[in-house]
């Protein structure tokens, strides 16, 4: 197993609030709150394949259906993160797209943009997270400008190759040049709140459980 297809390993096993609180601790932003599961079940973690769509002319060389290109280029240990801020009404990905990314195993998507035919991704269990639905097709509205450059999405820049987890408490986004000390300190946290579970669960007071050690496990 290759270093990149470990830290994609550990991160599956971390929920967001871990990752959030690892993040605050590193002084380190990456956390989106308010962007929905539309369709699948359970977390979402990977690394960033980035599509970047627009108005105006797609990008230069042989037609290609937006999205397409990152498709080809996945598999399970990636995530496909577009960003569709034009502020057109139009699908920055769809159901052939979902299909077709289930197949080559890709872990899911997650769009800054409306998502269109997301009854047909819910019925294959493909995840998606947007923050918006529509029905109106990107033809004739957006094309793609590039597969794999930087983006911007909820506000944060991202790149190919950086890190991704996603839940129903939040999106975050993690640079990879930071990713193993944000696992190793999300881990960390892990354990240390189940040993507080196991001391709940054995019916020490919950007061002396969460009192000062639990306000300042982030300083430790």
């Amino acid at each position: 197993m290759t270093q990149t297809n470990e830290y994609v390993r550990r991160l599956r096993r971390l929920d967001c609030c871990a990752v959030s609180d690892a993040l605050d601790k590193l002084e380190l932003g990456g956390v989106v709150s308010g962007v929905q599961q539309a369709a699948g079940n359970g977390r979402l973690a990977g690394r960033v394949i980035t599509v970047k769509l627009g108005t105006g002319a797609p990008a230069p060389g042989e037609p290609r259906h937006l999205g397409t290109t990152a498709i080809e280029l996945g598999g399970p240990d990636d995530v496909i993160v577009v960003e569709q801020r034009t502020g057109i009404e139009a699908g920055s990905w769809g159901g052939l797209l979902s299909l077709g990314a289930k197949v080559k195993g890709i872990a899911g998507v997650i769009a800054d943009g409306p998502v269109r035919d997301i009854d047909e991704a819910r019925e294959m269990q493909f995840a998606v997270f947007a923050n918006a639905l529509t029905a109106r097709t990107a033809r004739g509205r957006i094309v793609e400008k590039a597969t794999n450059v930087p983006i911007e999405v909820f506000g944060v820049t991202l790149h190919a190759g950086d890190y991704v987890v996603a839940d129903r408490s939040a999106v975050i986004f993690i640079r990879t040049a930071d990713i193993e000390r944000v696992l190793d300190s999300a881990e960390a946290i892990v354990s240390r709140e189940a040993r507080m579970a196991k001391a709940v669960l054995a019916h020490t007071p919950i007061s002396q459980v969460m009192g000062g050690n639990y306000e300042f496990m982030l300083k430790d």
